[in-house]
């Protein structure tokens, strides 16, 4: 930031949302008429490369696979959001990259490697990239932007370091960071785009690892599976997981695939259609979740919401009679009765379509009485929609959604065998289920659930669920539920699982799982109460990343800012007056600023990303491509916002040298919108 005659603004993280910020601010700049622009530098710090960040490195195993389909991550405005937003600099969603790439003259020509070819000519729309070779997306998306920068005057500039510190420029406006290495800078507005941080352990992960140093045991903490050596993990010997999402998945494919192992077809119907054949450095995995099982696979699909999954009830216009009313709504009272019932049209409309004749009457009957249940107001409809289903569907095809959460039930298993037993079925079916698609009922109820998903983020942001529902019903039961059930990995993933189970290289400890030591012979041990089994191993590790809560991140950088009162955590009232500490930061409507110990938002400095998580609900989930900005690409214009706001103030003269040619309002007024945002 050498350039004190310019408006100076420091990205703090490099990762998708910090790119998404800088895309967003040259958008708007290049939307200015000439006369208007002010002169703006732009820095983005990270001990990283810019674009992929942190998780996103292009160096890392091409194992590790995306949970989402080409077809939908983006970092700029795509499709129905490109409509609303200044036209972007780059313009490319990664599905439109990887179709750009896969031009051979254009990906020799563009920097790939041979593996980012190989992967993209095999790539399809609904298929899932590796996390390397969308960091290459996001990689090439900075590289035109340092283009489109320098095309326009604007200086955009990387520092390698690690921001240790940040506080106010003396008793004016503006900051100074400390990166480690480079000394001190100074800024006029600060975006704080963090992502993942690293977190101090939980009480019983301490007690876990202190117990690893007195008895000489092996014990991987939390963390981002590409900063992981998994070559550590014992051949031939048992390992403890803790964790069945996605981070599982990819300890199992680098102690599998990744040691010389193979997945072969076996010419089996879907669910048995691999069988694996051992590379012979395979250690045993005995993984470990509270429902027992891992999370269900996406479906194959062509599209990201399936084609016949069309919510009808739970709709923003639905959820706006709350509003209009002047009623907070609760999750559980008002907003789930919406969701579930289109999860329960979606799920019996595709049975009444794929198996008619298991139905004891016509489809269209069955599907005519449904929707009058269906339709009927208040508590009413969930009585009715049960009477119809005990009229025409057999017992065997029924289902309950809210019973998904615990999809190995409540009961006790006669021993490992019995239980490694039920959850293979659970992956054999669960895989067949994926294969089929669109014509499987609960794929197709998970993805009306997945599509409320995006309506949901939309009604719940900035305070639009009452509090005490957001601790208990949203985040309580109901997130734990969507996850396990429309977060999961890519199909493949659950057919290679389950056939590591058959070979015998892979067992499961049960629900509600226990860790412990045991102290007399030295080892980790792991026991469910529903199966009287105790593992044990020399080996234990947490398939998860660190947890994701302000309160406990070990960041110098966030840790500071908390110490200092620049920031502070977000307090809810729970329904008996309590008060909780969420996991996320507190700060104002967006553009979002931190609220300071004060109570005062920090002015000129901006939050985006995955510290918002009290404000905003699932904010690890990337931007949509082609979903309005409002909804799906939410994050894309939470960026845009934050742009706005950082032109405007450029605009106002905020800058070290008072740069700028018009007011902030009218500068707001000339983007895209037409008024102010900021």
């Amino acid at each position: 930031m050498t350039n004190t005659q310019s408006f100076q603004v420091a990205v703090i993280g490099a990762g998708p949302r910090g790119i998404s910020v800088v895309e967003r601010t040259l958008a708007g700049y290049l939307a200015l008429a000439p006369q208007d622009r002010p002169e703006l530098g732009i820095t983005v710090i990270d001990p990283f490369n810019p674009g992929p960040g942190h998780v996103w490195r292009t160096g890392q195993s091409r194992l590790f696979l995306m949970n989402t389909p080409s077809l939908f991550p983006t970092v700029v405005p795509a499709g129905a959001t490109a409509a609303e937003l200044a036209a972007s600099p780059t313009g490319l969603s990664f599905d439109q990259w990887r179709i750009l790439m896969a031009d051979p003259d254009t990906g020799v020509h563009s920097g790939l490697s041979a593996g980012d070819r190989e992967e993209l000519a095999a790539l399809t729309a609904g298929a899932f990239p590796s996390r390397a070779l969308y960091g290459r997306y996001l990689e090439w998306t900075y590289a035109r932007l340092e283009e489109a920068a320098a095309a326009a005057g604007v200086q955009l500039q990387h520092v390698r370091a690690e921001v240790l510190s940040l506080a106010r420029r003396g008793s004016g406006p503006g900051w100074t960071l400390e990166a480690a290495g480079e000394g001190t800078l100074a800024a006029d507005a600060v975006v704080l785009a963090l992502g993942h941080l690293p977190a101090a352990l939980s009480a019983e992960q301490d007690r876990l690892r202190d117990a690893a140093d007195r008895h000489n045991l092996r014990y991987l903490p939390p963390a981002v599976p590409s900063d992981v050596d998994f070559s550590v993990l014992p051949a031939g010997e048992p390992v403890l997981v803790r964790g069945l999402g996605l981070n599982f998945f990819d300890i199992m494919i680098q102690v599998t695939v990744g040691r010389g192992g193979r997945f072969v077809p076996s010419g089996q119907p879907a669910g048995r259609a691999l069988r694996y054949e051992a590379g012979g450095r395979e250690p045993i995995l005995v993984a470990a979740s509270r429902r027992g099982t891992p999370y269900r696979a996406k479906a194959r699909l062509d599209t990201y919401v399936p084609r016949s999954v069309k919510l009808r009830y739970f709709t923003e216009e639905a959820a706006a009679v709350f509003r209009n009313e002047g009623i907070l709504p609760g999750f559980d009272h008002d907003l789930w009765p919406l969701l579930h019932r289109d999860a329960v049209w979606a799920y019996y409309s595709t049975l009444a379509r794929v198996a008619p004749d298991e139905l004891s009457a016509p489809a269209a009957v069955f599907l005519d009485e449904l929707r009058a249940a269906l339709d009927l107001p208040g508590p009413e409809w969930d009585a009715a929609k049960e009477k119809v289903l005990d009229r025409f569907v057999p017992a065997h095809r029924r289902t309950n959604l809210e019973a998904l959460a615990q999809p190995l039930g409540r009961r006790p298993y006669a021993g490992a065998k019995d239980l490694d037993d039920a959850v293979l079925a659970y992956l054999e079916a669960d895989a067949a289920g994926s294969a089929a698609g669109e014509d499987d009922p609960l794929k197709m109820a998970i993805g009306a659930l997945n599509a409320g998903r995006t309506v949901l983020k939309t009604i719940v942001a900035d305070g639009g669920l009452a509090e005490a529902s957001w601790l208990t019903e949203l985040r309580g039961w109901f997130e734990p539920l969507v996850e396990g059930l429309a977060s999961g990995p890519p199909p493949e993933r659950i057919e290679q699982l389950a056939a590591l189970v058959r070979a015998g290289l892979v067992h499961f400890v049960g629900p509600d799982p226990r860790f412990d030591v045991d102290e007399a012979r030295g080892v980790f041990t792991g026991a469910s109460p529903w199966t009287g089994t105790e593992y044990a191993a020399k080996t234990l590790v947490e398939a998860m990343m660190p947890a994701n809560r302000v309160d406990r991140n070990i960041s110098p950088l966030l840790g500071g800012m908390l110490r200092d009162g620049l920031a502070r955590p977000k307090v809810m009232m729970a329904a008996d007056g309590t008060a909780v500490v969420t996991p996320g930061l507190d700060v104002t409507l967006p553009p979002y600023r931190p609220v300071g110990i004060s109570g005062d938002p920090q002015e000129d400095l901006y939050v985006l990303g995955l510290q918002l998580s009290s404000v905003q609900w699932g904010t690890a989930i990337a931007a949509e491509a082609g979903s309005p900005a409002r909804a799906g690409a939410r994050t894309v214009r939470d960026a845009d916002d934050i742009a706005a706001a950082l032109l405007a103030s450029a605009a106002r003269g905020g800058g070290s040298s008072g740069a700028g040619t018009a007011d902030g309002r009218q500068l707001a007024a000339t983007l895209p919108g037409g008024t102010p945002r900021g």
